[in-house]
């Protein structure tokens, strides 16, 4: 049942009023972010709208079997010629979080925002957003169901993909009944509920393994075993062949020692940036750290990009952990 039917209304009479849009989600995409992207495109072509979909760079190679996944646009390799003046964020917690994407838009672009950050600053000119829900794909569902538009195999995959991905193959503790009934209906429209688990969640490529590796042997703790850590750096990945996704997952090994309350990912960029993910056991709201540090997300899951040099930042960040805890 949809208990945000205003936002709703609003979100939709966007789409109706408006034509020719720019659909963007957040750098580095993961499951929710390309299957919302796809959600939105599919439903503006559902409206007779015309849309272009982008994103700073490459979505993840094992999203390929996404509905239209392959008209996502890496702006790194497509520049766009001409400027957006209607404009749909996705997933994005914050403005920042499109990326270069934001060149594209015009001055006085018009924005709808929909999201389900807690972090969310409320950017743009309509918003939907759902802190409650598990996922940005969570409400695009309600979106697609409040217009009346009847749901096709290809799309109820890429729904039930963003469902998946944000909760972990439903064990997160956003799994909320919603979402698993969200979740049977799209079985439903004949989703491969078990093939789509295989692939996403249970498959790795052998750079992946050994990124994991190479981060495993860096783990550390804290003295109280609260606290625990991996790092990679730009010569881990280069030895090894992996790419940006080869790194998701990785955070929870840390995470998942018994007796940790808090698990990190500590990625330099170069060598004055550092990307940190974080995910927290249920004592500590990680989204509040990573908010201090410029960054956000959720309570059991967040993340922030920090300038500086990567023994500093982990000696930062495990003290501002400590704090909380």
């Amino acid at each position: 049942m949809q208990t945000y039917p205003q936002e709703l209304q609003n979100a939709l009479a966007f789409l109706k009023e408006h034509d020719d849009f720019l659909i963007v989600s957040h750098v580095q995409p993961d499951g929710d972010a390309v299957s919302s992207t796809l959600a939105v495109g599919w439903l503006l072509s559902c409206l007779g709208k015309n849309y272009v979909m982008v994103n700073e760079g490459p979505i993840p190679r094992r999203m390929s079997y996404l509905w239209h996944s392959d008209q996502v646009l890496d702006l790194s390799k497509n520049p766009l010629d001409t400027k957006y003046r209607n404009v749909i964020c996705v997933d994005c917690a914050d403005f920042q979080r499109v990326g270069k994407t934001q060149q594209d838009f015009s001055e006085d672009a018009r924005i709808l925002n929909i999201d389900h950050h807690p972090t969310n600053d409320g950017y743009g000119e309509v918003q939907l957003i759902v802190p409650e829900a598990a996922a940005t794909a969570e409400i695009l569902l309600d979106l697609i169901e409040y217009a009346e538009i009847p749901l096709t195999t290809d799309i109820a995959t890429a729904l039930y993909t963003g469902l998946l991905t944000d909760t972990g193959g439903f064990r997160y503790s956003n799994t909320s009944p919603k979402v698993m009934a969200q979740a049977s209906r799209l079985l439903g429209f004949g989703v491969d509920g078990p093939g789509l688990s295989e692939l996403l969640l249970e498959q790795i490529t052998y750079p992946q393994l050994q990124i994991l590796t190479k981060a495993l042997t860096k783990l550390q703790m804290s003295e109280d075993g609260l606290i625990s850590w991996v790092s990679i750096t730009p010569e881990d990945m280069a030895e090894t062949g992996a790419i940006n996704e080869d790194l998701e997952g990785i955070v929870n090994y840390p995470r998942n020692v018994q007796g940790v309350e808090v698990g990190m990912l500590f990625k330099v960029i170069h060598d004055n940036a550092v990307k940190v993910s974080m995910r927290s056991a249920g004592k500590v709201d990680v989204a509040a750290i990573c908010h201090s540090f410029g960054g956000g997300g959720h309570v059991r899951a967040a993340g922030a990009r920090i300038e500086g040099q990567l023994e500093e930042i982990i000696q930062l960040v495990v003290e501002r952990v400590k704090e909380q805890l």
